[in-house]
């Protein structure tokens, strides 16, 4: 949070408008998220008193644990967005590794046990629906929440078009 807010203010006092956007990662319980809130606000304010310059932000999670999926009502009510790590969330939800699974994937696929390689698109039975009931929870509590994804899932048309579909903001 320091960094972000040093070089916004820095930015915005050079005449660049600037809207630092600050993602916690990995966060499973609402009060992770509202404690660790409460610290970026005190190194935002300190900042921003310090240097003079009142730089706007906003406070997130990344979604990366099907906890948070499931919590998402309570998370959000102390996060300005959310955003899918789907490549964690992947890893998380199925319990294995990406870097283990190129070993056995691929005969999952030829058996058909699954339809594809979970880490090239969105497996929407599963992950997906972790995605979508994030998604309905999040926004219950705040109707306008925008949340989106980042990774890899963000890079397959299939993917990108099962986020459209549930209703997400951005892909990235």
């Amino acid at each position: 949070t320091q960094a972000i807010m040093e070089a916004a203010c820095e930015l915005t006092a050079a005449g660049v408008k600037v809207i630092p956007e600050i993602e916690v990662p990995l966060v499973g319980l609402a009060n992770e998220i509202k404690i660790l809130r409460e610290v970026c606000e005190k190194v935002a304010k300190e900042i921003i008193e310090r240097t003079g310059t009142n730089v706007p932000y906003t406070i997130g999670t990344m979604i990366e644990l099907p906890r948070a999926c499931v919590a998402a009502d309570q998370i959000a009510e102390h996060a300005d967005f959310m955003s899918f790590g789907t490549n964690d969330l992947t890893q998380t939800t199925f319990g294995f590794s990406r870097d283990d699974s190129g070993k056995f994937l691929e005969e999952y696929v030829d058996r058909h046990l699954m339809p594809q390689d979970p880490f090239v698109s969105i497996d929407e039975n599963g992950v997906g629906k972790l995605m979508q009931l994030a998604v309905e929870l999040g926004r219950k509590t705040k109707s306008g929440l925008e949340i989106g994804i980042c990774g890899e899932h963000g890079g397959d048309p299939q993917s990108v078009v099962f986020c459209h579909n549930i209703g997400l903001d951005f892909v990235s």
